[in-house]
């Protein structure tokens, strides 16, 4: 026994033990004991932890931003229209994955992913809705309805909800399906309001949920950056044919306004790998409460973008509409957060133990 208060770690023939004993003086007393405190983890563990989440919390705050003001940049791709920047957007993304790879030396994901020919399918299944994802907001920017992009974002996460029910079976909470519902009448509301089912905000929105249901099969042993590669090159061939004769018959724009539109099509490969790279980044560190959280700052940047900014107009009856979204998004949060905390209680450790001598 040490009697001087030192930290002992406890050897065993494997090793050090992962849990480590703290020895501490009492104060005097008419048994001169010891007492033992048993530690559940090293300090230093739970200092990394937070500092991991907190870089989390940045790298998902940087993501969501530069989602959230991609209708700035490709508005200020004009005249090019909505086909010829998509196309240009996989070419340049797939070149920039490209050299990074070049850079880092580093290809030893390409067998794993080929050895496995039901993750390479998926993924190229994930790259057909990407394609229709970016296509549609692209699309709904260069027709001046930044506004109705911000929706489809705002009820992905009940979309998700309503593919938990059709998909896998699960059974919601009341909340859930009162926020489900909220989000159905909302979506109503907006419809009345166009005349037409908003279909751009229901495009995005469910094409991004099959992507990440998608994804979330593929497993997460595949990097944001490998996942992204892969997805462009599956997409490249088609918009590298696409892009020529784009180019070759004339309505391409890439020779306009030099250089600086043809330097905002190619800079389409960093803008579109940034964001993504972050967000793996955060999806790694956080929990996904957490970033169930900082997923609607995209759409509220994007509001922002397509009213303040770029001067869309939004009639009364639509920002009821959105208020009802805004409803039922705070019902999903709410709820959510409930049973985090209810899992988190039944996965609490137990308190620490301790011993006097």
């Amino acid at each position: 026994m040490d009697g001087r208060g030192r930290r002992v770690r406890c050897v065993t023939g494997a090793g050090v033990s992962p849990y480590a004993y703290e020895l501490r003086q009492t104060p005097p007393a008419p048994r001169h004991g010891h007492e033992y405190t048993f530690l559940s983890e090293p300090e230093s563990h739970h200092n990394s932890a937070r500092t991991e989440s907190e870089r989390g919390v940045l790298f998902g705050v940087a993501a969501y931003s530069m989602w959230g003001i991609f209708p700035l940049y490709f508005n200020a791709l004009a005249p090019s229209n909505a086909v010829e920047i998509l196309v240009n957007r996989v070419v340049w993304s797939t070149l920039f994955c490209a050299i990074v790879w070049i850079v880092l030396r580093d290809l030893s994901w390409v067998r794993p992913l080929i050895a496995v020919p039901r993750r390479l399918f998926l993924l190229a299944i994930a790259a057909f809705f990407l394609a229709i994802n970016w296509g549609g907001y692209i699309y709904a920017v260069t027709v001046e309805n930044v506004v109705e992009t911000s929706l489809g974002y705002f009820i992905n996460p009940l979309v998700l909800v309503l593919m938990g029910v059709l998909i896998l079976h699960e059974r919601l909470r009341p909340m859930q399906w009162t926020a489900v519902g909220i989000g159905a009448l909302a979506v109503l509301v907006i419809a009345f309001d166009y005349g037409r089912p908003p279909w751009i905000a229901l495009t995005l929105a469910f094409s991004f949920a099959i992507y990440g249901f998608i994804k979330k099969h593929v497993g997460a042993d595949i990097g944001a950056l490998a996942s992204m590669t892969t997805e462009t090159v599956v997409l490249a061939p088609f918009a590298l044919i696409a892009l020529v004769w784009i180019e070759a018959s004339g309505r391409g724009t890439f020779s306009q306004d030099t250089p600086w539109h043809a330097l905002l099509l190619l800079a389409s490969g960093v803008i579109t790998a940034g964001p993504l790279i972050c967000f793996a980044a955060a999806a790694r560190r956080v929990p996904l409460t957490t970033m169930g959280l900082l997923q609607f700052l995209a759409p509220v940047l994007q509001l922002i973008c397509g009213v303040v900014i770029l001067g869309e107009d939004v009639p009364p009856v639509r920002w009821v509409g959105f208020g009802l979204v805004w409803v039922a998004l705070s019902l999903l949060t709410i709820d959510s957060w409930k049973a985090a905390r209810r899992r988190s209680r039944r996965l609490a450790p137990h308190p620490a133990m301790s011993a006097s001598s």
